[in-house]
């Protein structure tokens, strides 16, 4: 089966404490769901239109996994903790067997 993924890429954050209340919420919730960070706030080489701000990328077992975890309760209730005007490129995609 493949593994599914989160790949978050943050274009800017003016003020990375806002992100505190999130982050409370989004860790648990994520581990509740199965996933695994793979990669947070690492070092980056851009190419073409990259983006070199905070990129995310989270695994988990299935695809199907991860996009229960994405829309579970939990992970729902972190996603009103996010600033207002807060911009973020967030996708879940499958891997490949």
């Amino acid at each position: 089966m493949a593994k599914g993924y989160w790949v978050s890429v943050y274009p800017a954050i003016s003020d990375p404490e806002t992100l505190i209340a999130y982050n409370k919420l989004a860790r648990p919730a994520v581990q509740a769901g199965g996933g695994r960070v793979l990669a947070r706030d690492g070092r980056v080489v851009a190419h073409e239109a990259g983006i070199t701000q905070r990129v995310v990328l989270i695994e988990f077992d299935s695809f199907e996994q991860a996009v229960a975890a994405y829309e579970s309760e939990a992970y729902q209730d972190a996603l009103v903790a996010l600033p207002d005007g807060f911009q973020r490129d967030f996708r879940i995609i499958e891997g490949i067997d």
